[in-house]
């Protein structure tokens, strides 16, 4: 069975929403989720990033708190798995937890609310596991536009600019998912290592703002990023798109649906603009309600593996595809992340963004 690193699986929120946080016994079958142990390891599951994604009915502060929280889950599930699965931060991490036979447990963040403006947020997440951000999420934020919200900064403000140039330097992927082609394009502009797509599907195909458009697309491939394909059935089927833009009075009664099928389709088309290199996978399991026919959950991923090799895929394209491509993405930043990580920060030169963001000198009261 051919190992699969998926680059987006929303188990921590849907585990504080469904199961009262409890990372305990997931190591067995859990009714009401795509996601735990048994099925992780009937669909080749080697690697998973788990989102650290945040409602955005909470602000400012309460976006870091929940984001902690959220980090907390991930280590606490490790710990309650301690067999099956490996916290693991590098390409090498992962390497090391698939020679032991434990799932390589990764961190990503969705969304740059999270870091409420401050880079020493962003600092400190790195500094407990968190490999990726997502520039945004639904929603513009104060310093990057979002694909499904009003622009207000022509893609990245200067601040925004500092803070791919910061995740750069931190060894932070750049994760262009939910961000409007302004914010890709920009994104691009400034980022010197390769970025990627945690969980978006391609334009050409399905009308959504979710997905990326072609140019970007290939952007991504000759920057050496790699597109992770997602299995969201709106971002993914044009009917399921339109359906649910219909006003819900005027909406047939039966929904359509996605299809494997058509997830492949999406692979393929990754491939065919952005090349065999440029590709992956980032299923969007437990951030969504319904998923493809054939892609109910986390088992499934041999069955598109098995759809990709009728289409005459070699096994080493869906190796590149399944888990080499973002591994050698993660790689490409692991020394900046590692140097951090040792203390980069403890020379002459002061980083970006020590300003604090909260200004107490300015409050009543304030000493």
């Amino acid at each position: 069975m051919i190992p699969v690193i998926d680059g987006h699986n929303d188990l921590p929120w849907a585990s504080r929403e469904k199961r009262g946080y409890t990372a305990q016994g997931l190591d067995g079958a859990v009714p009401g989720l795509h996601t735990d142990v048994p099925r992780m390891r009937e669909g080749g599951l080697a690697a998973q990033f788990w989102s650290l994604w945040v409602d955005p009915v909470l602000e400012g502060a309460e976006q870091v708190t929940a984001t902690l929280e959220q980090i907390d889950f991930v280590h606490r599930l490790v710990a309650a798995a301690p067999d099956q699965l490996a916290l693991a931060r590098t390409a090498a991490e992962v390497r090391a937890a698939l020679a032991e036979g434990r799932i390589a447990s990764l961190m990503g963040s969705e969304g740059g609310a999270q870091i409420d403006s401050s880079l020493a947020v962003l600092r400190q997440y790195a500094r407990a596991g968190m490999r990726y951000m997502t520039l945004t999420w639904n929603r513009t934020t104060e310093w990057a536009d979002s694909a499904t919200d009003t622009p207000r900064h022509g893609g990245l403000s200067a601040f925004g600019r500092d803070v791919v140039r910061e995740m750069n330097r931190i060894g932070v992927l750049v994760d262009l998912s939910h961000v409007a082609p302004t914010t890709m394009r920009a994104a691009l502009e400034v980022s010197t290592r390769p970025v990627l797509t945690s969980h978006s599907s391609a334009l050409a195909i399905c009308d959504h703002p979710r997905n990326v458009p072609d140019d970007v697309m290939r952007a991504i491939g000759e920057a050496d990023g790699v597109q992770m394909v997602t299995f969201v059935p709106r971002f993914v089927s044009q009917e399921v798109r339109d359906y649910w833009e219909l006003p819900e009075d005027e909406r047939p009664a039966e929904v359509p649906q996605a299809t494997l099928s058509q997830v492949a389709d999406h692979v393929e088309y990754v491939r065919e603009v952005a090349g065999v290199h440029a590709v992956g996978l980032g299923g969007d399991f437990d951030g969504t309600d319904l998923m493809p026919v054939g892609l109910e959950d986390v088992s499934t991923y041999p069955a598109l593996l098995d759809e990709l090799r009728s289409r005459r895929w070699s096994e080493p394209e869906l190796r590149a595809l399944a888990h080499e491509n973002v591994l050698r993405v993660l790689e490409a930043s692991d020394p900046d992340y590692e140097s951090f990580l040792a203390g980069a920060d403890d020379g002459p030169a002061e980083p970006v963004g020590v300003t604090p963001r909260v200004d107490a000198s300015t409050r009543e009261g304030a000493a």
